[in-house]
């Protein structure tokens, strides 16, 4: 068997074409610069400790001390013993972040086309428009590189399990087990699950036609192959997956022991997170069209506008100097969609929608039916409350759903199928398997469709409101003239887009109308359309992410500058935690970077810190803050931030007079409205307390209890005292993994 240099070499170049691109889209690289990641800000402040511990311990903590009081490192950056798969990842991510992985969207969907048997060159501009679809591009501008990491492994997953269900069972085995090993090394679970979700969608719709052509036993093999694949994958992620499952059932993503809310009333639902935290971010029925055309619901909510504007006309009429003026418009809050926050709308491209509406006229097979299935699905569930049915129903009964937020984000299903039917689709239409007649009929038909549609809205664009949520703030603010303004510029940009999305593809079906009629020559032909999708993707993104987000590597490294409350702080050496009330301190991390906090920011924090701080800790009850050894207050008072000592913290450790007996864990949060935690603590009732009868305890004026040493995974305390007595540590427990040991000396 001799190998084929000449698709090899074809192959090559390309790979080398995907680096080149990459690098050539976030050229600031080369610069040695870096893009500035709003989450990766946050994760840098949580991680800081444990990156100095690794520095001087040489090992890895498994625990961090500087965030909520305590929490395992398990989701924020924890190295395993023998992770492989994780060291090879790091291999194939050798472009600079993030163009490392935007090269990972192109090879992988350019790995999948050729599964699917892809001409190479359609191949290449697929990868390339899936690649540059803005929500793949602006998920890498605020820094969520471990969901772009899992979407960018997805196609090697859904290859594997489609020649396992097409009866390649080796091919099959050998592509799944990799794909699934590196898609759970990514460690971002949500998308993992949502890929399961759409595998689930291609398992039924190949079963149906396993029981319609009798081959149920093929069927079943192949199921099973896939499932051994997937165990494999698993397999060689053992020791996160076990942590993560370990940490899980502890976190917010688990079920809290506290079955009440801070007002006392019984919580109403029993999912591991509350409704209306999993739908905060649901998609808007009508801003679905946002994937055709970018601003159908005013784009972001801070989009750039200029001069010309209808709301710097306003703000110059109402007293605005021009600098002032300038400043708000290229900030201007266009969206009017249904979600708090939008950084970009989720455009994958005039084009390519255009090519995918071809591809349903052309592409007859199961491959189109579980595409379909899975888009539709998908964009059910993305709209989270808007379609409230479905939602609470996969809430309720579908296993693992209620552990995850954002229910837009389910829309990277449709991110994946719509380019990769689109550009199958393009394959059909440049084979001489397909007839003309069916081209023909195919070409004009979604032209017809989408073409017609965004007449329509051109024609009733008028009648929209173009009301945001926010224009009740800008109407008590500004005025409702100002309001006017803003709406006329909503309605300038959504007409602006709708036709650029209607000329696209114009422009894109007499490319292909030439190609049929062989004016243009079909290679010629493809890099044409090719370029205008990628092209109109390109233009849209640079809006959301460019080259003013890239800044100096230092400022990611160490994003955070003391200020004069953090160096009164750190001139104490003692062991105690600080909270920063200047900020949301359970959504902020600065705090964690220079401390020991009782804040943090984490999708997935501790249930019992983030218990305390429901009930307690935001009420501002110092009892609790005391018990926890918070030592400094961070506070703004008239602009200016200060540390605020905290004289009444309890230490490190103490020896409490009494414990307060409680049934549960209700009673046991809400104890602390009563209690003096120094000299009170509360101990549940189980068999062994309702056998032990000494709830109060004598201390004499030598008993003491005191931090010797202190290590983030180990700590030495030093006790004398002559009675019996109950002795009470601030640190956070963490039932799987800290012991305690003592020591008894003469």
């Amino acid at each position: 068997m001799f190998l084929n240099w000449k698709k090899i070499g074809i192959h090559v170049l390309f790979i080398i074409g995907f680096i080149v691109i990459a690098i050539a889209y976030f050229y600031p690289v080369l610069q040695d610069k870096t893009i500035y990641q709003s989450d990766i800000v946050q994760y840098r402040g949580m991680a800081q400790h444990q990156i100095d511990f690794i520095d001087t311990h040489g090992e890895q903590p498994y625990w961090i001390d500087n965030a909520f009081g305590g929490m395992p490192s398990y989701q924020v950056g924890a190295n395993y013993p023998h992770h492989y798969i994780k060291k090879i990842d790091r291999l194939i991510r050798f472009l600079p972040r993030p163009a490392d992985y935007l090269f990972l969207y192109f090879v992988g969907l350019y790995i999948l086309f050729l599964f699917l048997k892809v001409k190479p060159l359609i191949a290449f501009v697929g990868a390339l428009a899936f690649g540059f679809s803005t929500y793949l591009i602006i998920i890498l501008g605020v820094g969520h590189n471990a969901k772009a990491h899992a979407i960018a492994y997805m196609p090697i997953v859904l290859g594997g399990i489609l020649m396992c269900l097409r009866h390649n069972y080796f091919k099959g085995f050998l592509i799944m087990s990799i794909g699934m090993a590196f898609e759970i090394a990514t460690n971002h679970f949500q998308m993992t699950y949502y890929l399961g979700l759409l595998c689930v969608v291609i398992g039924l719709v190949y079963l149906i036609k396993a029981i319609q052509q009798k081959h149920l036993a093929a069927y079943f093999k192949g199921v099973g192959v896939a499932i051994l694949a997937t165990v494999m994958g698993l397999s060689l992620n053992t020791t996160n997956l076990m942590a993560t499952k370990e940490y899980s059932e502890l976190s917010t993503r688990g079920k809290s022991t506290v079955s009440i809310n801070p007002d006392g009333k019984e919580k109403v639902g029993n999912s591991a997170l509350e409704y209306d935290y999993i739908t905060e971010y649901s998609y808007g029925i009508t801003e679905t069209f946002n994937l055709l055309v970018p601003r159908f619901k005013g784009g972001s909510n801070r989009e750039k506008l200029d001069k010309n504007s209808e709301t710097y006309a306003e703000l110059i009429s109402m007293g605005a100097n021009p600098s002032q003026a300038k400043s708000f418009v290229e900030n201007a809050p266009l969206y009017w969609g249904d979600q708090p926050f939008v950084a970009a709308p989720a455009y994958i491209g005039a084009g390519v929608i255009f090519l995918f509406v071809i591809a349903l006229f052309l592409v007859k097979s199961r491959f189109k039916q579980w595409i379909i299935a899975g888009s539709i699905l998908a964009l059910l569930l993305s709209w989270g409350d808007n379609f409230s049915f479905l939602t609470k129903l996969f809430i309720d009964y579908v296993p693992l759903y209620d552990k995850f937020r954002a229910v837009s984000s389910i829309q990277v299903i449709i991110e994946l199928c719509i380019p990769l039917f689109a550009f199958v689709g393009l394959t059909y239409f440049f084979t001489n398997k397909t007839s003309y007649e069916r081209k023909f009929h195919a070409l004009k038909w979604s032209l017809i469709s989408v073409g017609g549609l965004l007449l329509l809205f051109m024609i009733l664009g008028n009648g929209f409101s173009f009301s945001g949520g926010s224009d009740a703030y800008f109407s008590q603010q500004y005025g409702a003239r100002f309001v006017r303004a803003l709406k006329e510029d909503r309605k300038g940009v959504f007409m602006a887009d709708v036709i650029r999305s209607l000329g696209i593809c114009l422009v894109v079906a007499v490319v292909l109308w030439l190609s049929l009629k062989q004016k243009l020559k079909q290679n010629i032909a493809i890099l044409i359309v090719g370029a205008i999708c990628v092209l109109d993707l390109v233009l849209i993104n640079t809006n959301y992410v460019n080259e003013d987000d890239f800044v100096n590597k230092r400022q990611m490294t160490k994003p955070f500058v003391a200020n004069s409350a953090d160096n009164e702080i750190l001139r104490d050496k003692s062991h105690f935690r600080v909270i920063d009330f200047s900020a949301n301190p359970f959504n902020s991390s600065r705090a964690s970077y220079f401390h020991k906090s009782l804040g943090g920011y984490h999708a997935a924090k501790p249930q019992r810190i983030q218990d305390l701080f429901d009930f307690h800790i935001s009420q501002g009850n110092r009892e609790v803050l005391n018990m926890l050894n918070t030592k400094y207050f961070i506070l703004e008072n008239q602009g200016e931030i200060m540390a605020q000592p905290n004289p009444a913290h309890n230490g490190n450790a103490w020896f409490v007079d009494s414990l307060k007996v409680v049934e549960n864990d209700n009673q046991d949060i809400l104890a602390f409205n009563e209690i003096n935690t120094k000299t009170t603590a509360t101990l549940k009732q189980d068999s062994d307390s309702r056998q032990n009868n000494t709830f109060n305890f004598t201390k004499d004026s030598t008993a003491f209890i005191k931090l010797e040493s202190y290590k983030m995974n180990e700590l030495v305390y030093k006790s004398s005292n002559s009675n019996d007595g109950f002795a009470v540590f601030s640190e956070v427990y963490y039932p799987h993994g800290w012991n305690a040991y003592i020591s008894l000396s003469g």
